[in-house]
């Protein structure tokens, strides 16, 4: 019986209690989670909820049975050390013993993979943490790269040890076939991790092929300040090398977005209209509001024999959710639809599978969790943009690429070392890792109705320039490569973001709230290698004038309904730089937003105003009863040079008033009665942008 527990059956014994483990963990796992909310992202109504029961039963069931799987992986290693043990003792199997054994294989791997993400990238554990984060702090202090390795070195001795020691004896008593198969079984595991985690490096161009026309290369972070550049002042010294490509081509230092929200920003961009022509005016757009009825800049390049290829991380889904026109888009699936949401599953299993599959087998198998919004992906979407860069180059077709990613976007979580690398030495509180608050929506709108005094604004603000840091060095690479490969010569390169953020310089924090520079001033620096305007240019631009400028920039016209202008006349001819009048309004205020008006129009919070118009997608879309209040809410503003006029729409009657931009940013004193005719100005040119919506 003995030599019978120690055989095949021994080994069929401890398989079985390895799955019995797996499921019996994972199940108590599913269990605890599912009495957390089920889903990230915006809260909707119980009425819908219960629409898409069964489909959330089915996204929970789908996760357990992930965790199933890697918990058997895990459990198995812990088994066949057993097995290898009780050989090696020559003492009887016990059930219970081996249950211990699988246990302490899944807890040990599990413990390694948390401290691992802990050190080098503890916004993925913040996001789907349930817990106060507080408690993280004293384990994360005692964390080096040394005591790292040190502790993947302990797990190898425990659980691989015994299985090293038994096969190397089974060679010495000639017994190589129980040596190979115990040693072919540990190499699965290192052959996993490198399959896991496998970034093939960019191929080489062959000979970069030098087309008619310039490829044209935009990058994108969102949410990213323009002062946040050192080419527009900042001291910090955060963007050395976007800098360098500013100082070599042209910096637009006063570059006006119509919308601080993505997808607002992004469509304005690309169709070189405002709001009111494209119709894109909120996150939230149902199905049948995606298809744009204005020309783009992707398909007029396209038309014109040009490849078009977007890239990005969860902050790029806008640019396949809409009808940019783009060959190909390798983004994630719209953020704002139930389904995708309900299937990253609540937090506690989420954070258990996040730890294993933020790589290549969350990418293709898994990609709504490792597209989790709040982690970032710069260096992996970095990467894919030169290994894109080289295959495009290496084609027969001019390219457009745009790449656009979350590194600058809240809650400003970013790798080792960049979220300690301007903090305080000695901080300890809730933002530690990223902003705290905002892991949830109920946080979200609880953090948006806050005042200042309840965050940590000073650990938000070095967290942030963290985040712009590594958004910086990772555009070092692409440029570097790009240099490498002889590409600089015949590609135009674009820098810009969707929109910046209020960091509470007034009363509030984030985009779109207020109409305030540092939420509606983007950065914008053009390199174009057949230009040598080496300049910053100060005044006033829009971004909807950014699309024009490239077609001009490759000789190809722009649309008639195109409502930006080229910039290029103002780069080659300093008598054109005069400002343009820049339009811009408010995107949806989600919570009581500090500072504004109290006889504001008023609507009903996010969970009454959003639904879900056809099942089958699950696309989150703004009821369409609200849309005219929406819209008749919005704040607008007309902007010149450093005048900025704003429209507040109240209940009874407009609020005008008037702000000097570059001695008050934050919008904090109204300036109307002092400069009258400056109002008089702006005046007619606002009111007929607000009159199109009449």
């Amino acid at each position: 019986m003995k030599s019978k527990l120690m055989g095949r059956d021994g080994v069929a014994r401890s398989m079985i209690v390895s799955v019995m483990v797996s499921l019996l963990l994972s199940i108590l796992l599913t269990i605890k989670a599912s009495t957390d909310n089920l889903y990230t992202g915006p809260h909707v109504s119980q009425e819908i909820i219960k629409s898409f029961s069964l489909y959330a039963i089915f996204s929970l069931a789908r996760l357990t049975v992930i965790s199933i799987i890697i918990m058997f992986v895990m459990a198995i290693l812990g088994s066949v050390c057993y097995i290898a043990t009780i050989r090696l003792l020559k003492i009887k199997y016990s059930v219970i013993i081996n249950i211990i054994f699988s246990i302490a294989s899944i807890f040990l791997i599990t413990l390694a993979a948390f401290v691992t993400y802990l050190f080098y990238l503890p916004s993925m554990i913040v996001v789907s943490f349930n817990y106060e984060v507080l408690r993280l702090i004293p384990l994360w202090r005692t964390l080096t790269p040394f005591r790292i390795y040190l502790l993947y070195g302990i797990v190898f001795l425990v659980l691989c040890g015994p299985v090293l020691i038994y096969a190397y004896q089974m060679l010495v008593q000639g017994n190589k076939r129980k040596a190979v198969l115990f040693l072919s079984f540990l190499g699965c595991y290192p052959l996993l991790y490198l399959i896991s985690q496998w970034n093939i490096s960019p191929p080489p161009v062959k000979k970069p092929r030098h087309h008619k026309k310039y490829n044209i290369l935009m990058i994108g972070s969102d949410t990213l300040r323009a002062d946040r550049l050192g080419i527009n002042g900042n001291p910090l010294g955060l963007t050395p090398n976007i800098d360098r490509l500013g100082k070599k081509g042209v910096n637009f230092s006063s570059c006006v977005v119509p919308i601080a929200r993505t997808a607002p920003s992004l469509t304005a961009l690309f169709t070189s209209t405002w709001p009111m022509t494209n119709g894109v005016r909120v996150n939230f757009n149902g199905d049948d509001e995606v298809k744009l009825s204005v020309s783009t800049l992707p398909k007029i390049l396209k038309r014109n024999g040009y490849v078009t290829v977007a890239l990005g991380d969860w902050a790029a889904g806008d640019l396949g959710m809409f009808d940019f026109g783009f060959d190909k888009a390798f983004v994630p699936e719209d953020q704002w639809n139930l389904k995708f949401l309900l299937r990253q599953g609540p937090k506690d299993i989420r954070l258990f599978l996040s730890l294993f599959l933020h790589n290549n087998f969350g990418k293709y198998f898994v990609p709504e969790l490792y597209y989790l919004a709040g982690v970032p992906l710069t260096s992996e979407m970095g990467r894919e943009a030169r290994r894109l860069i080289a295959d495009l180059a290496n084609g027969d077709k001019p390219f457009f690429l745009n790449v656009f990613i979350a590194t600058t976007h809240g809650p400003f979580g970013s790798p080792w070392p960049y979220y300690h690398m301007y903090s305080e030495p000695n901080y300890t509180g809730r933002s530690m890792f990223s902003m705290s608050g905002l892991s949830s929506p109920e946080e979200i709108v609880k953090a948006q109705e806050a005042g200042k005094k309840h965050f940590d604004v000073r650990q938000i603000f070095n967290l942030y320039n963290g985040a712009v840091k590594s958004f910086d060095d990772e555009i070092g690479k692409i440029i570097r490569y790009l240099h490498e490969t002889g590409l600089e010569k015949n590609t135009i390169v674009v820098i810009y973001s969707d929109h910046g953020t209020d960091l509470f310089e007034g009363a509030t924090w984030g985009q779109g709230n207020v109409l305030s520079d540092y939420g509606y001033r983007i950065p914008l620096v053009i390199y174009h290698p057949g230009y040598k305007y080496q300049q910053t240019i100060d005044t006033t631009v829009r971004s909807i004038d950014i699309s024009p400028t490239l077609l001009d920039m490759v000789d190809m016209t722009t649309p008639d309904e195109w409502e930006g202008d080229s910039l290029l006349p103002m780069i080659v001819n300093p008598s054109r730089r005069k400002d343009r009048v820049a339009y811009a309004e408010t995107g949806i205020w989600i919570a009581k937003v500090r500072g504004l008006p109290a006889d504001r129009i008023k609507y009903p919070t996010v969970l009454d105003l959003l639904e879900v118009r056809n099942n089958k997608t699950g696309t989150l879309s703004i009821k369409k009863k609200y849309k005219d209040t929406l819209i008749r809410a919005k704040a607008r503003m007309a902007r010149k040079g450093k005048w900025e006029l704003v429209y507040f729409p109240l209940n009874n009657g407009v609020l005008y008033s008037l702000y000097d931009i570059n001695s008050d940013p934050a919008l904090l004193h109204d300036v109307s009665s002092q400069y009258p005719e400056i109002v008089a100005e702006l005046k007619p040119v606002l009111n007929g942008w607000v009159m199109r919506d009449r």
